[in-house]
């Protein structure tokens, strides 16, 4: 967000506890991975510089943007901890500076968090009021890891949480000198916008997860085919094909905590949310059905290779990531696993704990393999070839979570290949069908 800023002319200034991260973009290093970063760092340097003294930080700009985090604690609610010793630190800056400051959160907070959890603090330390002598906003991102930058700096909508309207107008006009003009903007309350950003990423999780059982159940089905419903219903306005497409579940450090918490707001507030609530659920029992699924193609001591186990492509991070998931499970039933990630070696393998072999390519992995899993839709895949699986020289089952392996791989005799989400031709399943409704067709003949 710092880098991005600086892209479009500001002057920024980072600030951070861990000296280590103040170190590296002081010396022009990323301090995270993510897509593009050192190379924006590498063009926008001069104008990018961090410190961990707040009040340096606070004096020589006039907005500031809180990003810490807000970890869920044992009732699925956010944890407030480390903004609350920013905001401290913030209005202790602020207590001798005279101009109008803006603070902003961008965190993940529950409804009232900022107004009722933050603003006290912030009040009681800068010795000023919100919205009389210093401005507060909450204003989320809508970010995914892997895009971020494009996504902060082109935006579907900016959404602006307000103390009140001067605070909200001068975020509002920060924000346009960073992305396009034409990106609509949603002013409102603090708590609305609490709400709304919890409310989205709530909405999403449904729409992926309504999608998986999409692609279970035309696995059920000859000919199923979850792609062809998807990119049909998705062609209503109402629906669009964006987190239409079935796989494995979701994953990553947002979304499924979103839900659980917006669960317990419901509750503590005295209204139902059983919809986040049971898309949690569904989402982790995913996993197990699959597992159980591929137990069926693994033999006695035989090795399974696991391709992707990031939550998502393009990134680093393992957090909730069903991929790594299927691998716990695999090992818990006695399978030797091989794993290969582009970016999330080495979180992955602290994650697992050393006990499966994360290789170095795709293809070392399935060299030994009897069984292949594609856990995620990373494009590196699609390069794979029919003789990558046929390096070992033996029959191999392969299980395309996401349907994106070439279509010459699907009929090499030596492969069978499952597409999840696909229903092959099969009398089985054709059975099924035909009992449901032969009693149908039988009183109807009669």
């Amino acid at each position: 967000m710092a880098a991005s800023i600086a892209s479009r002319g500001h002057e920024v200034i980072a600030v951070d506890v861990n000296h280590r991260a103040v170190e590296a973009l002081n010396a022009g290093r990323a301090p995270v991975q993510e897509t593009g970063l050192q190379a924006l760092i590498d063009t926008h340097r001069a104008r990018l510089k961090a410190t961990m003294r707040h009040a340096e930080a606070v004096h020589e700009s006039e907005l500031t943007f809180v990003i810490v985090p807000t970890p869920s604690d044992e009732r699925g609610a956010f944890s407030l901890q480390h903004a609350l010793h920013a905001f401290r630190e913030i209005g202790r800056a602020l207590r001798v500076k005279n101009e109008w400051h803006t603070v902003v959160l961008t965190s993940t907070v529950l409804p009232g968090a900022t107004r009722y959890g933050l603003v006290p603090a912030l009040e009681q330390h800068s010795g000023k009021r919100a919205g009389a002598d210093l401005g507060v906003c909450y204003s989320p991102e809508f970010i995914a890891l892997g895009s971020v930058i494009h996504d902060f700096l082109h935006p579907d909508f900016l959404l602006i949480g307000e103390s009140d309207t001067r605070s909200g107008g001068h975020l509002e006009a920060c924000y346009r000198e960073i992305v396009p003009a034409e990106v609509p903007v949603r002013r409102m309350t603090l708590e609305n916008a609490e709400l709304a950003k919890l409310a989205l990423n709530s909405f999403l999780t449904m729409k992926i997860t309504f999608a998986n059982m999409l692609a279970e159940l035309c696995g059920r089905i000859p000919g199923g085919d979850v792609d062809a419903v998807a990119d049909a219903i998705g062609l209503d306005a109402r629906v669009g094909r964006k987190y239409l497409t079935g796989g494995l579940g979701f994953g990553g450090p947002c979304f499924p905590r979103d839900n659980v918490a917006l669960g317990f707001v419901a509750a503590a507030l005295g209204a139902r949310a059983d919809l986040p609530l049971t898309t949690n659920a569904l989402n982790r029992s995913l996993v197990p059905r699959i597992v159980q699924e591929l137990r069926r193609h693994l033999p006695r001591d035989g090795t399974v290779a696991v391709l992707g186990l990031a939550y998502k492509p393009a990134s680093h991070v393992v957090e909730e990531s069903q991929a790594v998931m299927i691998v716990n499970a695999l090992l818990e039933y006695g399978a030797r696993v091989l794993a290969y990630d582009p970016l999330a070696r080495e979180s992955a393998n602290h994650e697992l704990g050393g006990r499966a072999l994360i290789m170095d390519s795709p293809r070392d992995c399935l060299r030994e393999a009897d069984l292949v899993v594609i856990a995620t839709p990373d494009p590196e895949f699609r390069t794979l070839t029919p003789g990558d699986f046929r390096a070992g020289g033996r029959r191999i089952v392969v299980v395309d979570c996401w349907r994106i392996l070439r279509p010459e791989i699907a009929r090499d005799p030596q492969v069978e290949y499952i597409a999840y989400g696909r229903g092959p031709q099969s009398d089985d399943l054709a059975s099924a069908l035909k009992q449901l409704w032969a009693e149908t067709a039988f009183h109807h003949g009669a």
